[in-house]
């Protein structure tokens, strides 16, 4: 089955779409600020470039996209059926390149976490709590780890 739009449109439509800056990230680091963290945006020296930096925490935080990073059992994960081998083949190489970045910062000490944007969609509140209590826990792992040192 051809396109139902010109290849022109299509090349247009993808040119759109953004790789930073999203409305989902844009809504949780709104969110982060509010509630008083500070953070750096894409880092382009750590591995991934993570959306959302945390120094203080040592943690970074990667706002998904369901569809270009292929959330498990989500609805928004549809695979296009035109030229549905590329696709699919794009999509495996999107996810192996997020899990070794992922092992490759949790190898440099920072911890990882993923917002999918159908959690956002869904239910933001709840899910910027559970980031917040995460960065917590790790802020005070990581106090208590220094104070064992110290000893």
């Amino acid at each position: 089955m051809a396109d139902r739009i010109s290849k022109d449109r299509r090349s247009w439509n993808m040119s759109r779409i953004r790789g930073k800056d999203t409305k989902i990230e844009v809504q949780a680091r709104k969110y982060l600020f509010q509630k008083g963290f500070r953070y750096r945006k894409n880092v382009r020296k750590l591995p991934g470039c993570p959306d959302i930096v945390l120094p203080k925490y040592k943690s970074v935080i990667f706002v998904n996209g369901c569809y270009w990073h292929r959330h498990p059992f989500c609805h928004l994960a549809t695979t296009p059926k035109n030229n549905a081998a590329f696709w699919q083949d794009k999509f495996e190489k999107n996810v192996q390149r997020d899990e070794r970045n992922y092992k490759a910062l949790q190898e440099m000490g920072w911890n990882v976490i993923v917002i999918w944007e159908c959690e956002i969609r869904t239910d933001m509140e709840a899910i910027m709590q559970r980031v917040i209590r995460e960065l917590e826990e790790q802020y005070i792992q990581k106090s208590l780890n220094r104070e064992t040192s110290e000893i």
